[in-house]
């Protein structure tokens, strides 16, 4: 007798990030009511003042896509390898990108074909200063404090761009994106060697189909990710008390410093909030070394934005954005403690 042999159903695949999302929320809405109607505001606020960044930078990425537009890239992209970074980082350090809100725009550089090298010191530049932080800073902590901040973002994104330069050198990274994301690869193949521009995408259904399975899919994964870092910022801001902040971050010398180093990584502060607390750890005897490291290392990433991060890198180079982001805040503190002690 022959038998009928019906095929399996494959279940679907567990998102991790909305499984995370949901969790979080249903546990807000078990233990505390009221603070889940303020994550909710919170991430509906972040998400708003974000989104037309993400807009437009996976909308750029979908066009690239379709288009073969890399050959723009070319022309803003050619020279000294050594050049570029340097541009990138000065360029970074003037832009109004917060750590997970340049994600967006890395992930869309990065697709179109940019070399990782300056690709990763506008990363690193971009979050630590801008023209209105420059300003908060000068009001709330003096325009030495200010001007030595705007140094230590250009020489932040500098040490990441010469490093991964060298790291793109010795063959330890040579993908940056995760599959299904695009990849331009590190050594910019697509920015050297340009296609033809088909600028008229729509009358080639191909193409058109090629945008929009860029756009969708870049948008449902950064958009995921990104409200994951939203909902985990807003429990930090709830529940992460700053008198903690402060027990850890008091005194001075190289162990402050290192001590802000470690915990301004982790920790999301935005300016409005991490200027007026280092303000008064500083009053009370917080070196000013150890100031500018926890406001380095606290700029330039976070969990939120590592989160982010994680999404659209390759183990590899998470590795080494955290690693430069480390380094670079841990040397910031030290040579500002040097010229302010």
């Amino acid at each position: 007798m022959n038998t009928l042999t019906v095929p399996r159903r494959k279940l679907p695949r567990l998102d991790l990030a909305w499984a995370a999302i949901l969790a979080i929320l249903a546990a807000l809405a078990v233990i505390d009511a009221q603070q889940l109607s303020t994550t909710l505001a919170f991430i509906l606020r972040a998400a708003t003042g974000i989104a037309p960044f993400l807009l437009l930078s996976v909308a750029l990425a979908a066009y690239v896509a379709a288009s073969g537009a890399e050959n723009l890239i070319a022309r803003a992209f050619t020279g000294r390898p050594s050049t570029m970074i340097v541009v990138a980082a000065l360029m970074g350090a003037l832009s109004p990108f917060c750590s997970c809100g340049v994600i967006p725009v890395i992930a869309a550089l990065l697709s179109m074909g940019v070399p990782l090298a300056p690709v990763m010191a506008f990363w690193l530049a971009s979050p630590l200063m801008d023209p209105a932080q420059f300003v908060l800073t000068t009001g709330v902590l003096g325009i030495e404090f200010a001007i030595a901040k705007t140094i230590a973002a250009v020489a932040v994104g500098l040490l990441g761009g010469f490093g991964t330069a060298a790291l793109v050198a010795t063959g330890a990274i040579t993908t940056p994106l995760r599959d299904g994301i695009g990849n331009g690869g590190c050594s910019g193949a697509k920015v050297r060697n340009p296609k033809a521009v088909v600028w008229r995408f729509w009358q080639e259904p191909a193409r058109i189909e090629k945008a929009m399975q860029t756009f969708r899919s870049m948008l449902l994964l950064l958009g995921k990710m990104l409200i994951l870092a939203f909902t985990l910022e807003s429990l930090m801001v709830a529940y992460v008390p700053a008198g903690s902040v402060s027990s850890m971050l008091g005194g001075t010398g190289f162990t402050s410093i290192l001590t802000a180093t470690l915990v301004g990584i982790p920790a999301y502060l935005n300016g409005t909030v991490a200027m007026p607390l280092v303000r008064e750890l500083m009053l009370q005897g917080m070196a000013p070394g150890a100031a500018m490291a926890f406001l380095i290392g606290g700029g330039v990433t976070s969990i939120p934005a590592a989160l982010a991060v994680w999404s659209i890198a390759r183990p590899r180079v998470f590795a080494a954005y955290l690693a430069f982001a480390v380094l670079g805040a841990l040397l910031s503190g030290l040579v500002f403690q040097v010229f302010a002690g």
